[in-house]
């Protein structure tokens, strides 16, 4: 095969897998097609990304990433709730996941959406149902990270984030999304407060005006959002990614900068490169496994796949076999 050929065949095949993502995203907004999927449960092969749909299920798998030395969070799958009853129940069932972690002794800490406390209700109702859970957290001795989500909220997610920490709450971190064209002056604006954050990639789709359409790009932007953050005032920074590339340099960065082991960590996700997860650990890495649980776990699946939509072919297999 020519060079030419290469590279033509490269480029249809980004076209498509772009169709593909596009598609996927799509579906994971669709109502009809979460009931319908929920019909068939686990079987779809969510079970390859979701460690069930109860705590007392996922806490069997949290311990087994213990035991393998492994650390993890742990996520109850849901978002965009519309009802302040519905919030207010979410953070108790928080409470009672926080407790578990402790009873436990897990190595464990929790992520979360703030669209499942309430956000897209009332920013303040998001915040003070926030403010309990890191509060039982730190009561806990544990972290709490809140996750970043579509472009819309980004200033309201970072805004609860600032007033948590002017409150005085440490237990706190958050996410930046590196296909963000904003991010950079995200992290620059936060770097005061020597936050606690998550770098990621990005998930959602979000138009070509305010963010990277182009993998090659976003893969730049990671690189030096990674870079930033650690010659920065980050005080812990979890780089999360699978790419294996991404890694090494980020390794051979901290290296080169004289940044401790104590002041980053990798975090990828349950199911995906589970091998990998486990080198890192043996090289002396702390790697940190993102563990969700939940019935809702449609829309969690589907971004899954349309990160890698290679994946579809796993759920094709399942359905293939019920």
């Amino acid at each position: 095969m020519s060079a030419q050929t290469g590279k033509a065949t490269d480029v249809v095949a980004q076209h498509v897998n772009g169709a593909l993502r596009k598609g996927i995203l799509a579906a994971a907004r669709s109502r009809r097609m979460d009931g319908a999927a929920r019909k068939h449960g686990m079987r779809l092969g969510a079970q390859r990304f979701v460690a069930g749909e109860t705590f007392a299920e996922c806490a069997e798998v949290l311990a087994r990433l213990n035991e393998s030395g492994l650390y993890a969070n742990t996520t109850l799958l849901g978002e965009d709730v519309l009802s302040a009853e519905e919030a207010r129940s979410v953070v108790t069932e928080y409470e009672g996941i926080l407790d578990g972690i402790a009873a436990r002794g897990l190595r464990v800490n929790v992520a979360l959406k703030l669209t499942h406390l309430g956000l897209l209700l009332d920013e303040e109702l998001a915040y003070e149902n926030v403010r309990r859970v890191v509060d039982r957290a730190a009561a806990l001795g544990n972290f709490i990270r809140i996750d970043m989500e579509h472009s819309g909220l980004v200033d309201q997610t970072l805004g609860i984030y600032r007033r948590l920490r002017a409150e005085g709450r440490d237990s706190v971190g958050t996410v930046l999304q590196a296909y963000l064209f904003r991010t950079p002056g995200d992290l620059s604006a936060l770097e005061p407060l020597r936050p606690n954050l998550r770098l990621v990639k990005g998930a959602y789709l979000e138009p070509a005006e305010i963010a990277h359409p182009r993998k090659a790009d976003v893969d730049a932007a990671y690189a030096r959002l990674i870079e930033s953050a650690l010659e920065g005032a980050t005080s812990y920074t979890a780089i999360a990614t699978h790419d294996e590339r991404a890694i090494e340099q980020t390794i051979a960065l901290a290296e080169r900068m004289g940044v401790g082991r104590d002041r980053f960590e990798f975090q990828m996700l349950y199911g995906v490169r589970p091998r990998l997860q486990l080198q890192l650990a043996q090289r002396g890495f702390k790697v940190l496994v993102a563990t969700p649980f939940g019935p809702q776990w449609y829309p969690y699946l589907m971004r899954r796949l349309a990160e890698r939509p290679a994946n579809l072919l796993f759920v094709a297999r399942n359905l293939v076999r019920r």
